[in-house]
């Protein structure tokens, strides 16, 4: 990987940033689940990154978001959805994507860390930094997905619901 700089998402013109996520996942990427997800609800400046290449061009970001899954109770657990990670698709495989999920869980806060949920790779994201859906299997979400690409990461697995709906956080 090139050197790359780590920058705060709200550095960067956010006109910059749909420009980047249109190339990176395409126009359609507003219909997706994950979208739904985090539907009325701002990304978390404090977690959220850019990654800029060695003539400081934006290549890559991530976002992250506050979500909740509901049990069957009616609880509201508070989790953060991690992503999109997104990065041009003529700088894939250079290294930004990791350089940016290292970046965004190194700044979750290690005193009271919130268990966090993606959807993605499974394999991937479970070696470099301990994603699985092991515990993710009776979870819904609010339109279609792969139950497999539903990751969650937690300290402690005990605090994650076995079951419930996969929403947007709103207080």
């Amino acid at each position: 990987m090139s050197e790359v700089a780590i920058i705060p998402l709200d550095a960067i013109d956010p006109a910059l940033v749909e420009d980047l996520l249109d190339r990176a996942f395409e126009p359609e990427r507003r219909q997706r689940t994950a979208y739904k997800l985090r539907d009325g609800t701002d990304w978390l400046p404090a977690l959220s990154f850019a990654a800029l290449d060695t003539e400081q061009h934006l290549v890559g970001t991530i976002q992250c978001w506050p979500v909740a899954l509901t049990d069957p109770a009616g609880r509201r657990h508070p989790l953060i959805l991690v992503g999109p990670v997104a990065v041009l698709p003529e700088s894939q495989g250079g290294g930004y994507g990791k350089a940016l999920m290292t970046a965004s869980l190194a700044a979750m806060n290690p005193a009271a860390p919130l268990p966090q949920v993606m959807i993605g790779d499974g394999e991937y994201y479970g070696r470099f930094w301990g994603f699985s859906a092991e515990h993710t299997g009776a979870w819904t979400l609010p339109g279609p997905w792969e139950p497999h690409r539903l990751l969650a990461r937690c300290d402690n697995s005990a605090v994650l619901p076995r079951e419930g709906a996969l929403g947007p956080w709103r207080s």
